[in-house]
């Protein structure tokens, strides 16, 4: 029996982490074991998880499958896109003209910025008081 084909890759997105394995199927997208729907719940979010598939036709080529934690809903589905896209990379090199062009190989590297003493968050400050 001919052995199965799995890629592996890690997307990031703020605090989230999202290890994402590919494996020949028929397009079937699990996150943390439940369906892509169950687990995001906006339709927007649901759009820029299946992007990369979409922009390489390759949406009923391959079952993902994802296990991601950190972070928000959005930056979870960022982490995601972003390893669904690096994973296809290692499918088929022919990919990263059309992944590069959209964005989607490039790793966002806002975070949040951290707080400082003194201030009641990162940068707000408290009331001035001259007397």
């Amino acid at each position: 029996m001919a052995e199965e084909l799995r890629y592996m890759a890690t997307g990031r997105r703020k605090t989230s982490v999202a290890r994402v394995m590919l494996v020949s199927g028929e397009g079937k997208i699990t996150v943390n074991k439940r369906n892509l729907a169950d687990y995001f719940p906006q339709d927007t979010l649901i759009k820029k998880i299946k992007d990369p598939l979409s922009l390489t036709n390759t949406e009923s080529s391959y079952d993902v499958i994802v296990k991601v934690s950190g972070g928000g809903v959005s930056s979870q589905a960022g982490a995601v896109a972003l390893g669904i896209a690096r994973a296809l990379l290692q499918a088929d090199e022919s990919h990263r003209s059309t992944l590069k062009k959209e964005g989607l190989l490039t790793r966002d590297p806002r975070m949040v910025e951290r707080k400082k003493y003194g201030l009641k968050k990162a940068r707000k400050r408290p009331q001035f008081s001259k007397r």
